[in-house]
């Protein structure tokens, strides 16, 4: 029998041959680790709003320095229960997610949402103070206004009290997913606050008694104020602009109350894969351009204090100086805590 022969490879030629096998699979861990570490996850509404989110802060501020944004679309209660769902897995499945500010409560309250290091964000300083919080950096914003068809309000409203007053009975309308802010704006025209909701239960009744019109969505407002089946209601004035643009015949006021703001805000999951590309994504929220450019889209305003506004647009959408003192920013731990005995109240005794 013919013996096969073993031929046993020098050291050298062993190292050799086991540093060729090995790099193609280190150069193939390399770039993914690289792709790992520029990629941010980013769950948000769709349409338009991540649209814009890709023409005027990913292009111009993000995917221009090598980072990689992956849009996770879906309306904000899926997003959330996903959060919730996530919260015991050491990595979640994103990086920041867009939320309002009463979902932003809602998951701190969860507890799945990150403090925000402000450290870390080089346009923190720009942040408008009142809208800075501890979870979420807030995008755009927008505030409850009185809106009115001047054709049905002949004399322009100034107080939250006008939706109440008897001399506009019957030209008041709600919106019904909007109850908590009517709520809030109902509460501080009794003398409440945005804490305290209990006096909104007067003003309410006294509507329900003038004959107030109750709409399903913000589309079925602006079909009444157009229709003129109503003529009076309170509104963001972002909405109203939209409304206008659309021919809805309506104009807007501040109430002397003050403006509850509206925040489109994003925060950061505890588990996020990748906080250095969270941050990056913040800070290039926060950026002048961007949020200019987001007025100019979208309508809302800017969250920081120098992305100064062309005059006319700013009067279009926004606030001057003066009433930028009088924004107010809901407290959402006591909505939070709150909102299903307002929302049984609403259900049960006022839309019934």
């Amino acid at each position: 029998m013919k013996r096969t022969r073993h031929v046993h490879p020098s050291r050298r030629a062993v190292l050799a041959g086991a540093a060729v096998l090995a790099t193609p699979a280190l150069l193939r861990g390399r770039p993914a680790r690289a792709e790992e570490s520029k990629k941010i996850i980013v769950g948000t509404w769709g349409g338009d709003y991540a649209n814009l989110l890709h023409k005027n802060v990913e292009m111009p501020f993000l995917e221009s320095k090598g980072w990689e944004v992956v849009h996770d679309t879906e309306s904000d209660a899926p997003r959330r229960a996903k959060m919730v769902a996530e919260k015991r897995l050491p990595r979640g499945t994103s990086d920041v997610q867009a939320l309002s500010d009463v979902n932003v409560a809602e998951m701190t309250a969860a507890g799945v949402l990150d403090k925000i290091d402000y450290s870390k964000l080089s346009r923190a300083p720009q942040i408008l103070p009142v809208l800075k919080s501890d979870y979420a950096v807030p995008h755009i914003y927008s505030g409850l206004v009185l809106v009115y068809n001047p054709k049905l309000i002949t004399t322009a409203p100034t107080s939250l009290n006008d939706l109440f007053d008897g001399k506009n009975a019957g030209k008041v309308g709600v919106i019904d997913i909007q109850y908590i802010y009517t709520v809030m704006a109902a509460a501080l025209a009794g003398g409440g606050s945005l804490n305290d909701f209990e006096p909104a239960k007067g003003k309410l009744g006294d509507l329900k008694k003038q004959g107030v019109k109750i709409y399903p969505t913000n589309e079925g407002m602006a079909q009444g104020l157009k229709t003129e089946e109503v003529g009076l209601c309170v509104m963001w004035k972002a909405r109203c602009v939209q409304w206008q643009k659309a021919g809805v015949p309506v104009e807007s006021a501040v109430p002397k109350e003050g403006i509850i703001a509206y925040q489109s805000l994003f925060s950061i999951p505890k588990n996020a894969p990748n906080k250095q590309g969270a941050y990056a994504y913040l800070d290039a929220l926060l950026q002048s351009q961007a949020q200019i450019n987001f007025a100019n889209d979208m309508g809302y305003n800017p969250t920081v204090t120098d992305a100064p506004l062309p005059d006319d647009l700013r009067k279009r959408i926004g606030f001057t100086d003066e009433e930028q003192k009088r924004l107010m920013t809901a407290d959402y731990t006591y909505v939070t805590q709150n909102d299903a005995k307002w929302k049984e109240w609403w259900d049960k005794e006022f839309k019934a």
